[in-house]
C-alpha cells in the first residue's frame, strides 16, 4: 500500500483526509457561498492535491512524484470539495430565496408550491 500512496497509511490519512481534506471542504463551501461555478472546486482541489503531496514529501519523507498517490489525492479531495459545494449551494439557495425553494434533503431542493391568491 505504501508504494501506491507514496507514504505510510497513517501519514496519508492524517495529511490527506484530515488536514488537506478540511481545506478541500472549506474550499467547496467558499466556492458555493460566492456563487462561483463548480469547475473551480475541481481546479482548487487539484492544487490542494499538489499541496498534500508536498507536505507528505517535506514533513514525512514520502514520495513527491507518486502518480498513483497524486491521483488518489485528487479523487479524495474532489469528493470532499464537491460534497461541501453541493450541501452549501443548496443551503445558500434555500436561505436566500425562501419564498421560491424548500430543502428536501441536504443534497436537494424543490420549488415551493404556488398558493392561489
Amino acid at each position: 500500500m505504501e508504494s501506491i500512496l507514496g507514504t505510510s497509511i497513517g501519514v496519508y490519512f492524517a495529511v490527506t483526509f484530515v488536514v488537506i481534506g478540511f481545506a478541500a471542504w472549506m474550499t467547496g463551501a467558499a466556492v458555493a457561498g460566492t456563487w462561483k461555478p463548480l469547475f473551480q472546486v475541481i481546479a482548487y482541489c487539484v492544487l490542494l492535491a499538489c499541496a498534500s503531496r508536498f507536505l507528505i514529501f517535506a514533513l514525512f519523507e514520502g514520495k513527491l512524484l507518486s502518480l498513483s498517490g497524486f491521483v488518489i489525492d485528487v479523487l479524495v479531495l474532489n469528493i470532499y470539495g464537491l460534497v461541501a459545494f453541493r450541501i452549501n449551494r443548496v443551503k445558500t439557495l434555500v436561505k436566500q430565496y425562501p419564498w421560491l425553494y424548500e430543502r428536501t434533503s441536504p443534497w436537494s431542493f424543490r420549488e415551493k408550491a404556488q398558493t392561489a391568491s
